[in-house]
């Protein structure tokens, strides 16, 4: 405990620095207003900055992603009060009360409970991270190759089932990015693999090139196919921004349960911030005393699902930092912001990099009290945002993508990579598959046959190996439960349908 509170202290050092702190304070902003604008969310800002900040400090940009990612996840809630469109997917649940409530003329208060909410909870996962990673790393240094084989596994099930319509999908764009894994060097013969003869493969697929073109040259073809919807009607904002001293009383109980929901969830390898919000309404919803005032504006539905949301989003990077794990779109592209510096996190990194990850823990606690100093006062600011014409985010987004895959490898293979992998998101989108698992698929491919060649290799060839400790026989068997959990539920739920 000592030596975390030691390692912490120097994190803040490092975070406090002015050029840290500018860092953090452009990450929150560009968060925020990306979290604003329906449809643009944190992974795709991310992956748009992977390729033009390359050159840049590492502990600096990946304070600047982290930025990104805890002001995105409050940003959503400003577009779910003001005109019931999430800006996030974590977000939906504060659209059922938050607009009901902007409608009421209560859009002050609703915006003050998720924004004091969000930093709440975000101070308490953070805290929460800082006390629970180092325990993580501890028990990790233990793992084998066989361990670390099984981990991964977990990793990709348990990604695949969580995001997309049905864990089919999901396993199907997991092997689109396992495949892409093997084009390059193999690491362990020096051989080359599907290649066809193409210089610029040689050293694999990009993971910028390929995360850029799925997230955001996908979503603007995406959005540009869709028919013209009529516009969302913006409920201004009427009165105080303030909050009673009756909503604070009502307020402050469903923050800590928010908190205590998301942070644990979020951590799981199929966490992510959508199952602990809908849990804090169903909880808070059941605990209320106010019951009439649920589906009319009950502020408990705001605080609880916001608080919940932000939580989680401290547990994703427990995961990411101790055992290289993406558990959402986002954490996968900040791990191949990781990669983009020659960082494998894990719990090497904690000895080889203690420096950049106490760093980065100490400048989420910056980012938090930045989020909420500043979002209060600029909600005039990110409402005119919702203004911005389509057409022209969307086409400064593929300028954007063009000069920054650019910027990185100057190569006409590395644009056309981007153009095909820009149709292939399209696709995807259009036929509802997650994008996410192959993301991880690229990123966690050649690691995971890595390590499954080395456990085979130490084995002299015995395939039981793969199952020759008590830490991989668990991670295999929750793989498979994450697997087959979904398809029972949906036959359990289809045979009720049939009886009834």
């Amino acid at each position: 405990m000592i030596e975390t509170f030691a390692a912490l202290s120097q994190g803040f050092l490092i975070a406090l620095t002015p050029a840290n702190l500018l860092f953090a304070l452009v990450g929150v902003l560009l968060g925020t207003a990306v979290g604003v604008l329906p449809g643009i969310g944190p992974a795709l800002t991310v992956a748009l900055l992977l390729p033009v900040t390359f050159k840049l400090d590492p502990a600096g940009s990946l304070i600047m992603f982290a930025g990104i990612y805890y002001g995105g996840m409050y940003g959503g809630s400003t577009t779910s009060i003001l005109i019931n469109a999430p800006g996030e997917s974590a977000s939906m649940i504060t659209a059922l009360e938050g607009n009901r409530m902007a409608k009421a003329g209560r859009g002050g208060p609703a915006l003050a409970t998720a924004a004091i909410g969000s930093f709440v909870a975000g101070t308490i996962a953070t805290v929460g991270l800082a006390l629970f990673a180092p325990q993580l790393v501890e028990v990790a240094i233990g793992f084998g190759p066989a361990d670390y084989f099984a981990l991964m596994v977990l990793a990709f099930v348990t990604v695949s089932a969580t995001f997309g319509a049905s864990p089919l999908r999901g396993m199907t764009s997991l092997f689109l990015g396992l495949f892409l894994g093997l084009v390059g060097i193999d690491s362990l013969t020096g051989q080359t693999r599907l290649t066809f003869g193409v210089p610029e493969l040689v050293d694999g697929i990009e993971i910028t090139t390929l995360a850029v073109g799925l997230f955001a040259v996908g979503e603007a073809l995406h959005v540009a196919s869709r028919r013209l919807h009529a516009t969302d009607e913006l409920v201004p904002v009427r009165g105080s921004l303030w909050m009673s001293r009756e909503d604070w009383r009502r307020s402050w109980k469903p923050w800590l349960r928010g908190s205590l929901l998301g942070f644990p969830i979020g951590a799981l390898p199929a966490g992510g911030a959508e199952i602990p919000t809908f849990l804090s309404y169903a909880v808070e919803r059941r605990l209320t005393k106010h019951p009439d005032q649920f589906g009319q504006g009950a502020i408990e539905g705001v605080a609880g699902p916001e608080a919940a949301n932000n939580a989680s989003a401290a547990g994703t990077l427990m995961p990411l930092l101790t055992l290289g794990l993406p558990t959402s779109a986002t954490a996968a592209i900040m791990l191949a912001g990781f990669q983009q510096y020659g960082l494998n996190p894990g719990p090497l990194l904690f000895v080889e990099r203690p420096d950049l990850v106490w760093g980065l823990i100490a400048s989420l606690f910056v980012a938090n009290a930045m989020l909420l100093v500043l979002n209060l006062p600029l909600v005039g600011l990110w409402v005119r945002m919702l203004a911005i014409p389509q057409p022209w985010l969307y086409a400064g987004i593929l300028v954007f993508s063009a000069m920054g895959t650019v910027a990185t490898n100057p190569s006409p293979v590395e644009l056309a990579m981007l153009l095909v992998f820009g149709l292939l998101g399209f696709g995807m989108r259009r036929f509802d598959y997650p994008i996410a698992p192959m993301i991880v698929g690229l990123i966690l491919g050649p690691l995971a046959e890595a390590q499954l060649r080395r456990a085979l290799a130490m084995s002299l060839g015995d395939p039981t190996v793969l199952v020759g400790s008590p830490v991989a026989v668990v991670l295999l068997a929750l793989a498979a439960v994450a697997l087959l959990a979904p398809l029972l539920f949906r036959g359990l739920a289809r045979f009720q349908a049939a009886e009834d």
